[in-house]
């Protein structure tokens, strides 16, 4: 049963903070499972801006830091971890700018994979960079050209053990709101009829259907996930890379107005087809995209409410003022996919 914002420190809440898998996680677990890789931490530790993982920053004696991921324990298994590292090496051996996980037990199955007190983790090189500059058409147009070369490169690295992006996992985010009692009860009508008109919408224009190709995909291609140094981008963190769509990789580095957005697409694609040809019927996609979006991310959050981090984090999520604009937001997706969708005039 989902609890409100105004009931955090209740008995049940306080014993779920205490008895999550992360609350066993202290920097003396962190350092043990670093030096578990034959590195000697120096004891520094910084933690980052992570929900889904929990990742630090650990100093190494006489070395540069290192970044230490531990993954959010029954979300992946061992081989679809194996398998995300093994595409970003894969793209990194086409010379691709991404960073791989460091090799951290040689000659074993999963050899960038380390187990530690029940936890998997992954360790890479630290990589600094600052945000691309969405209004800067040139990074608009390099963006399109580095990950026209993931799609391209990707063709030769089927995923396997990965997820595949899916309607039905939509209908399953919608439903788990009222499921886990997260909506409120007066709020429970309006949300059902709102909701399913969402799902309609995007069942009519469904990313997953065989009339566009599904490819292997970074997933997650946002700004954060985007570092820009040496005149050019580099994307971390595969977490969640899957089969879907190009588009999927591309619409989240739109913004503003509908003119605004055809602008950035059409550099965006020109960069993207020098390697990997970009098929224009997937623009039809980008608002059902944007919706099953939406509806992950509530979930998502409904989904970890368990953990300390997202109460602290989120602190606007699951009041009764948060669900009211919720359904708001779900009016005005409605709204957007009813709406012709983005076209390329001049491309």
């Amino acid at each position: 049963m989902g609890f409100t914002g105004e009931h955090r420190d209740n008995p049940e809440s306080v014993d779920a903070a205490l008895n999550h898998p992360y609350s066993r996680l202290t920097p003396d677990h962190v350092i043990d499972a670093v030096e578990s890789t034959d590195r000697l931490s120096d004891a520094r530790i910084l933690a980052l801006n992570s929900y889904e993982n929990r990742v630090y920053q650990v100093g190494i004696e006489a070395a540069e830091p290192v970044i230490v991921k531990f993954y959010r324990p029954n979300r992946w298994s061992a081989r679809q971890i194996d398998e995300e590292h093994r595409f970003t090496r894969f793209l990194f051996d086409h010379e691709i700018p991404v960073v791989p996980p460091l090799v951290i037990n040689p000659g074993h199955e999963f050899p960038t994979i380390g187990c530690h007190d029940g936890f998997l983790f992954a360790i890479y090189p630290r990589q600094g960079g600052r945000a691309p500059e969405l209004d800067n058409l040139d990074h608009l147009h390099q963006l399109g050209r580095f990950i026209g070369r993931i799609h391209a490169a990707g063709k030769g690295f089927i995923f396997e053990y990965r997820v595949k992006l899916s309607v039905d996992q939509s209908v399953g985010n919608a439903a788990y709101l009222l499921e886990a009692g997260f909506i409120p009860a007066d709020l429970e009508q309006a949300y059902r009829a709102i909701s399913g008109e969402v799902l309609q919408a995007i069942a009519q224009r469904p990313p997953d259907s065989h009339e566009y190709s599904q490819i292997t995909l970074h997933g997650d291609c946002h700004m954060g996930n985007v570092l820009w140094r040496d005149d050019c981008p580099h994307f971390v963190d595969f977490d969640d890379c899957l089969t879907g769509p190009a588009i999927q990789d591309l619409w989240m580095l739109l913004s503003g107005d509908n003119h605004s957005q055809q602008r950035q697409m059409l550099e965006i694609i020109e960069g993207y087809d020098m390697f990997c040809s970009f098929d224009q019927a997937e623009l039809r996609l980008i608002e059902p995209l944007r919706a099953m979006r939406v509806l992950h991310f509530n979930a998502w959050l409904a989904r970890r409410w368990d953990d300390p981090a997202f109460p602290q984090a989120f602190p606007w999520f699951n009041t009764p003022r948060y669900w009211s604009e919720y359904i708001l937001e779900l009016k005005e997706l409605v709204t957007g996919l009813q709406q012709a969708p983005l076209t390329m005039p001049d491309f």
